[in-house]
């Protein structure tokens, strides 16, 4: 699923700047339900986080909804009234839906979720990025379905990461030195990106979880990744599987 998804979104990752990458990817994605897409590159505020503070970082690149939804009272509410999306970056989450942080059968929520209807958005996938002195790039992508399979949201996670780290790319200066990974890290790295388990790339590399763990871990290291998530996300967006 995750190799098949990433070819259909591959104009994204190839597209020259930050605002056509994600209209391309928004473009790719409608074949999966998606019905709204805002992607944004900013710096984590360094007032306390509330959600005015995190308006104001500002640095938004393109939103694409449903005509009359920005600015609407909807939208108002689920961005500055009710905006439960704070603690995924309080804790620098990678890859997340909204329904985890505003449970669809909580009556804390109801009026979230019937403002989001207004937009024909019955749950959305998130994806971030972390890079260096606090900048963030973060992506909403919303759809009229939410009755996604496991290794389906999985797939949309980490593609969305990739655009992630694409947009944080075309924004800044590549690394130096270029990452060089050993053939083990690449290796292990390359089936997680497969959702594979440590216990499963233990058996197919031969070596044991712990020293599977270690090479994941070393190539996160090396990759600047906040977890191994958002590593295979670096290393898809560097070409390297």
């Amino acid at each position: 699923m995750l190799s098949r998804l990433m070819t259909h979104v591959e104009a994204a990752y190839a597209a020259p700047t930050a605002g056509d990458a994600s209209v391309a990817f928004f473009t790719a994605m409608e074949d999966f339900g998606a019905s709204y897409l805002q992607t944004r590159l900013y710096r984590r505020p360094a007032a306390i986080l509330t959600s005015a503070s995190h308006w104001a970082a500002g640095g938004f690149i393109t939103r694409l909804a449903p005509s009359g939804w920005s600015g609407s009272p909807a939208f108002n509410y689920v961005c500055f009234e009710c905006n439960p999306l704070l603690g995924a970056i309080r804790e620098s989450r990678t890859s997340y839906r909204f329904s985890d942080f505003a449970p669809r059968d909580s009556a804390l929520y109801g009026s979230y979720w019937e403002a989001f209807s207004e937009a024909n958005i019955d749950d959305a996938l998130c994806a971030t990025s972390y890079g260096a002195d606090g900048a963030i790039a973060s992506l909403h992508l919303g759809f009229h379905k939410r009755d996604f399979s496991p290794d389906e949201r999985f797939a949309i996670h980490m593609a969305g990461l990739a655009l992630t780290e694409r947009l944080m790319s075309l924004t800044s200066p590549p690394p130096t030195p270029a990452v060089k990974l050993t053939a083990r890290e690449r290796d292990s790295l390359a089936l997680v990106a497969e959702g594979k388990t440590d216990w499963e790339i233990s058996v197919i590399l031969g070596i044991a979880e712990a020293t599977v763990r270690f090479h994941v871990d070393n190539a996160r290291r090396k990759l600047g990744a906040v977890n191994r998530t958002q590593a295979v996300a670096r290393l898809v967006n560097q070409r390297l599987i």
